[in-house]
């Protein structure tokens, strides 16, 4: 209580724990070990039956590709996403920029915007699935990065 009037007669400058405000946000917004499995479980699956779905649909006449680049391209991020759960966003986001992943990190990401742009924009079927076979490929990368480093 004592904080909040503080706080709220501006005695108060935010730094008197030596903490800054992301520092704080982060600690206002931990999950429990649980909920954090839970959560990439979750997303982790969406991502997976998102990308299968996605494969699945590829063969449907006139709006195949436009629902594969889609549903592939929103599994690839369900299951990028589902990894911020057992990292947090601030650490997964400074493994992803690291010096020896971003190479992967920025040609996944291109990947993901080409293979949209193939889709919608461009219409050229060979294009969006290459760049499909790119996103899977750099995915795959950039994993063995990550255990080749945890061997190491």
């Amino acid at each position: 209580m004592d904080k909040l009037k503080q706080v709220l007669s501006g005695q108060d400058d935010g730094a008197s724990d030596g903490s800054n405000i992301l520092e704080r946000a982060n600690q206002a917004s931990t999950l429990a070990l649980g909920t954090r499995v839970k959560g990439f479980i979750i997303c982790f699956v969406l991502g997976v039956v998102c990308s299968i779905l996605g494969t699945c649909l590829l063969w449907v006449p006139a709006v195949g590709l436009i629902v594969f680049a889609v549903l592939y391209t929103a599994g690839n991020l369900c299951a990028l996403g589902s990894t911020m759960f057992l990292m947090g966003p601030l650490r997964q986001l400074k493994t992803m920029c690291a010096k020896e992943r971003v190479i992967a990190t920025v040609l996944m990401l291109v990947c993901l915007v080409l293979t949209l742009c193939a889709a919608f924009w461009w219409k050229n079927n060979g294009l969006a699935v290459l760049f499909c076979i790119l996103q899977f490929l750099a995915f795959t990368w950039d994993a063995i990065i990550k255990l080749f480093s945890l061997c190491v």
